[in-house]
């Protein structure tokens, strides 16, 4: 064969490859909805899906969580995508290291997983502000879960900025994205159908172009139900009640699909962890099972919610209540990705239902952990001594004002002394340390209603500093239109409003903010910031123990940790091997209450249901 004719062989079959390679990304797989079953190439198909999210685990572990996915059973994992990790500001989108969900995707895939993708700008999950961004709060006029004009118009520009990532990943263009979830749970919020349709329609002007459907508790699916979608249930775990339900707003057929199968549940600060022995569950998911019913496992591997992310509940009726770092919420797969004594029932009962010939792989062992015994944090100094450049306005200003996403604010102003009176801080979010000249003399939190204190002031000038922390934005219900934090109105002394304030803006997106070199006394009162280092001869996993700690936040390596307080029920933080090295190591830990406190140590096992009055 001359030059020619080989350079010539040699380019058509480069070409027959890569049209080869097209066609199997493009189109080598089908799904769609059968009159009582789900279809993969035109056979019945049973989801059976376990919730994961990327955020709430290192990015080194995700391959490691979907082979315990596949060792319980599950084919499919389904996760929400999180609008205010994508867009943290205005118009700057991030999808890089952990946020990259378009790579979780195809770690997935390459781990033999289907994928259900959540990407409804609500997302609910125990997650700061429900998954909004904080800066929607400053878009005048701007009203979240809405047909409002400003709001359409940041969610447009959000959800196609998704599908530029996402949409070539669906299975209709060959990847592994089974469904689409619109919406999430918007009949527990309202039941306008023609802002459904609105949602429906940017979904697929967005690139998701597949099957999509809609999920709400059972009874919501009437409000949250859009006619055309496929209508899925949450918390029903009953076959023929799924089945009814489901029937009504499907024209009497199935398939039957329970978005969000509950086998535990969620703790917040102050409260007992939740847990559910496996025995109450297995009967229930080997009766769903039995009857052809898919499922979505919420949640088969909880993790941690990092920095400043978590969520809160309020209702009229229960108090303020922000959710904990751990969302270990006694799933299957626990906090570090170890399999459970759930993870091993559910296991047997997944394996009585797949099909016949099909084998599991063994179970991994758990990961080594290790402990790490106490060394000292040696350098510490008060936040109050290196605070950056302050803002001044006569009334008090919110994080939002200040176009602070979370973290803290010192508000800091004079106040005449000599006399007694109530102080009161007209809604207060979330939780404040009161000083007078530097003395703490109280503390305020939301949880408990508080928002007065009665204090005795010596005379003179005296400088009022009001330290306010940020404890999650609430994520579920009407008060997601009522979300500012900081000092959201104004503030008394003795029924006379307080005025010429400056606001200090700290939200510790970095721990560079603050420096660690200062002399800690025990004149001031007010939060200290510790810095150190330890060496490990190994890694592992570990649990940094703060049971002798009051009140803060902890970052290794420049990972945020996540929060600790005494209150319990957590008193351990998560500290995943992948984020520690053999060598030296740094920590940074910020300190609200007890500026006494030196010392750290880490242990092999967690801490999460120890509750301190």
């Amino acid at each position: 064969m001359n030059t020619l004719k080989l350079k010539t062989y040699l380019l058509v079959i480069s070409a027959l490859c890569y049209a080869g390679v097209a066609f199997a990304q493009q189109g080598n797989h089908t799904f769609k909805l059968g009159e009582s079953d789900f279809l993969l190439d035109n056979k019945p198909f049973q989801i059976i899906s376990g919730e994961i999210h990327y955020p709430r685990v290192p990015k080194e572990a995700w391959r490691n969580r979907m082979k315990m996915a596949k060792a319980m059973g599950l084919n499919t994992i389904g996760t929400y995508v999180f609008w205010n990790l994508h867009e943290p500001q205005k118009g700057k989108f991030d999808f890089s290291g952990n946020n990259d969900i378009a790579s979780f995707v195809k770690i997935a895939k390459e781990e033999g997983l289907w994928v259900i993708l959540r990407p409804s700008p609500y997302v609910c999950a125990e997650w700061e502000f429900g998954g909004y961004p904080y800066w929607l709060q400053n878009e005048k006029g701007l009203v979240v879960r809405s047909k409002q004009e400003e709001y359409l118009s940041e969610y447009r520009k959000y959800i196609n900025a998704v599908g530029k990532q996402l949409a070539p990943l669906q299975i209709n263009h060959g990847g592994n994205i089974l469904m689409v979830q619109v919406e999430n749970e918007y009949g527990s919020y309202a039941a306008d159908k023609e802002y459904l349709d609105i949602n429906r329609k940017m979904f697929i002007e967005a690139g998701f172009d597949g099957l999509l459907y809609t999920c709400d508790p059972e009874i919501d699916i009437v409000g949250g139900h859009l006619k055309g979608l496929l209508p899925a249930i949450n918390g029903q775990d009953n076959p023929e009640k799924v089945k009814s339900a489901i029937n009504k707003y499907h024209e009497g057929k199935g398939p039957y699909f329970i978005a969000e199968w509950y086998p535990a549940w969620f703790d917040w600060w102050g409260t007992a962890h939740h847990t559910i022995p496996a025995e109450k569950y297995t009967g229930k998911l080997d009766s769903v099972l039995a009857a052809g019913i898919s499922l979505n496992m919420y949640m088969f591997h909880g993790g941690s919610t990092r920095a400043f992310m978590n969520g809160a509940n309020y209702k009229d009726i229960s108090p303020y209540e922000p959710q904990i770092s751990s969302y270990d919420y006694d799933a299957p797969l626990n906090e570090a990705g170890n399999a459970t004594e759930k993870f091993r029932q559910f296991r047997a009962v997944i394996e009585k239902h797949l099909p016949k010939g099909t084998k599991l792989s063994a179970i991994p062992a758990d990961k080594p952990a290790i402990a790490i015994k106490a060394f000292q944090l040696t350098d510490a100094s008060y936040i109050f001594d290196h605070l950056p450049k302050g803002t001044e306005n006569d009334k008090p200003l919110t994080f939002e004002d200040l176009n602070q996403d979370y973290g803290y604010m010192l508000y800091r102003t004079k106040i005449e002394g000599g006399k007694k009176g109530l102080l009161k801080i007209n809604k207060l979010r979330d939780y404040a340390l009161i000083f007078i000249n530097g003395k703490r003399v109280g503390v305020l939190d939301r949880r408990l209603n508080q928002d007065s204190i009665m204090l005795d002031l010596p005379n003179g000038s005296l400088q009022l500093d009001i330290f306010v922390e940020n404890m999650g934005r609430i994520n579920f219900g009407k008060y997601l239109l009522d979300n500012k934090k900081g000092i959201t109105e104004s503030v008394f002394f003795n029924g006379n409003e307080l005025k010429k304030w400056t606001m200090f803006s700290l939200p510790f997106n970095h721990t560079k903010e603050i420096s660690a070199k200062g002399n800690v006394n025990q004149v001031n009162e007010g939060p200290v910031m510790r810095k150190g280092t330890f060496n490990l001869a190994k890694t592992g996993d570990t649990y940094l123990d703060m049971r002798t700690w009051g009140k803060g936040v902890v970052w290794i390596n420049g990972h945020n940790l996540g929060k600790y307080w005494s209150i319990g029920p957590q008193q351990t933080i998560y500290l995943p091997k992948e984020w520690l090295k053999a060598g030296k190591n740094d920590i940074t830990v910020l300190e609200l209450l007890d500026n006494k406190q030196a010392t750290v140590e880490a242990i092999s096992t967690p801490i999460l249901n120890s509750l301190k009055k």
